[in-house]
């Protein structure tokens, strides 16, 4: 099932105090990426972020995006401060995002 357009936008309502948010359609769902880096995503109508030391600490449950992926986070809550905490603790875990070649 393929995420809403709707529902893309009240997660990016959520995201509105997180700094360089984008992101990209992809095969129906929507990836997330906030400076660069690739933090999480819509997935059937979920907000999900990568499992990280963080936001396992701020999030209980589990979710896998789709078959054959890594599981993630489900994002359970509706403040905007609340997900910008969570989103900003991912992004200091995440890697550099690799420079692509020309």
């Amino acid at each position: 099932m393929a995420s809403s357009a709707e529902y893309l936008e009240y997660v990016l309502d959520l995201l509105a105090d997180v700094p360089e948010v984008s992101h990209r359609k992809m095969m129906g769902e929507y990836l997330l990426y906030a400076s660069g880096k690739l933090f999480g995503g819509v997935y059937d109508d979920r907000f999900l972020v990568k499992s990280t030391e963080s936001s396992r600490a701020l999030l209980a449950t589990n979710a896998v995006p789709y078959e054959g992926a890594a599981e993630m986070l489900l994002v359970d809550v509706e403040g905007k401060a609340a997900v910008r905490t969570i989103v900003e603790g991912v992004l200091q875990e995440l890697p550099e995002p690799r420079k692509r070649r020309a």
